[in-house]
C-alpha cells in the first residue's frame, strides 16, 4: 500500500521563496518515486491539513524560522506524525549560530574564532579586529540561513552598515575572522549505522562569497565535485562531518558547510538541518555524484523517517 507524505513548504520565514522552490521539487521527486503526495504551503496551521490528509509522514521543507528552528518538528512530535530531518533539539541547536559555534569548539572542531553582540553600539570596529586578530570579518544574523543578511567587512563603514542590517534581521549578531580559502560543503544521509558521507563539493561563487544571489541564480556559481583540496583536508572534512552529524543528533540528512584555508586547515561555519532542494542547490548534486537520483534521494529521507514509527 503506498505511503502519503505531505510536504510542507512556504512558510513565514525570509526564505520563503526558496522553500517554495524546494518543498515542489521533493513533491515531485515523491511523486516518481510512487509516493501519494499532498503539497502543503504552511502559514502556521497544521491541524486541518493533518486530519483532512492523514499522512504516515511529513516531508519538512521549510527553511528559515518557523521551520527550520524545531518550532514545525515540536508540533509534530505533539501531533505524533513522523517528520523527516532532525528533531526538535537539534533543530533550534543549528538555527542559532551562536550555540552552533558553543557546541562546535566543546567538541574540539576547528571553527572560526567569534565575537557575538546584544547591541550594535557595545563593541568598535578597531576592537573587534583586535579581538579576532584580523583585518577582515564576517557579520552574520544569529538565525538566519541562505546567507540572507551576511556582510564581509574591511573598514568601518562596511561594519555599521554590515551591522545595521544584521541587527534588522535578528536580535543577536556573530562576528566572525574572515578566514581566506575555499568554500566547501559536505552533504550526509542516513542515521546509526546507515550513515553515508557524500562526495565534497566545492563551490565557487561569481559574487564575493556564497551569498544569497549567488546560491539561488542559475550560472552565479559554480558546484565542482570533489572538491579541489588536499587529500588530508578531504578526509578531515569527511570526518568532522560525520562527528557534528553525530553529536549534535542529526537525523536523516543535513549539510556541513566548511571553509579551508591556504594551510590547508578546516574550519566548520555552520550545520544545515533542512539544506535547499532547487535546481541551483548542493545536497542533490552531492546525492548525484553518489550516483543517487532525486527521487531515489527524497525516498530515502522519507523511508528513514519512516522507520521512527514502527
Amino acid at each position: 500500500m503506498k505511503k502519503r507524505v505531505l510536504v510542507l513548504y512556504g512558510g513565514l520565514s525570509s526564505e520563503r521563496s526558496v522553500s517554495e522552490k524546494s518543498g515542489k521539487a521533493i513533491a515531485n521527486g515523491l511523486n516518481e518515486a510512487g509516493f501519494i503526495v499532498k503539497e502543503f504551503d504552511f502559514k502556521g496551521k497544521l491541524e486541518s491539513i493533518v486530519n483532512e490528509f492523514h499522512p504516515n509522514a511529513v516531508f519538512i521543507a521549510l527553511h528559515g524560522n518557523l521551520g527550520e528552528d524545531g518550532t514545525v518538528q515540536g508540533a509534530l512530535e505533539l501531533l505524533g506524525i513522523p517528520y523527516t530531518g532532525s528533531g526538535v533539539l537539534a533543530s533550534a541547536l543549528c538555527m542559532d549560530k551562536l550555540f552552533t559555534k558553543r557546541v562546535l569548539n566543546a567538541i574540539g572542531i576547528n571553527t572560526p574564532d567569534y565575537v557575538y553582540l546584544k547591541n550594535k553600539n557595545s563593541l568598535q570596529f578597531e576592537s573587534v579586529l583586535a579581538r579576532l586578530n584580523t583585518n577582515k570579518v564576517v557579520i552574520k544574523p544569529i538565525d538566519q540561513g541562505s546567507a540572507i543578511g551576511v556582510t564581509i567587512a574591511s573598514n568601518k563603514q562596511e561594519f555599521d552598515k554590515g551591522l545595521n542590517l544584521a541587527f534588522s534581521l535578528s536580535k543577536k549578531v556573530i562576528i566572525e575572522r574572515f578566514i581566506e580559502g575555499k568554500e566547501i560543503t559536505v552533504s550526509v544521509i542516513g542515521n546509526g549505522n546507515n550513515i553515508k558521507v557524500l562526495p565534497i563539493i566545492e563551490i565557487v561563487p561569481e559574487n564575493e562569497f556564497y551569498d544569497f544571489e549567488a546560491k539561488y541564480t542559475q550560472g552565479k556559481s559554480h558546484h565542482i565535485i570533489p572538491a579541489r583540496i588536499p587529500k588530508e583536508s578531504y578526509e578531515n572534512a569527511e570526518q568532522m562531518t560525520r562527528k557534528i552529524y553525530e553529536e549534535f543528533g542529526l537525523r536523516d540528512f543535513a549539510r556541513i558547510d566548511f571553509i579551508v584555508d591556504r594551510t590547508g586547515k578546516v574550519f566548520a561555519l555552520e550545520a544545515n538541518t533542512i539544506p535547499g532542494f532547487t535546481k541551483t542547490s548542493l545536497l542533490p548534486d552531492a546525492a548525484k555524484a553518489a550516483n543517487i537520483s532525486f527521487p531515489a534521494l527524497v525516498r530515502f529521507i522519507v523511508d528513514e523517517s519512516l522507520k521512527r514509527s514502527e
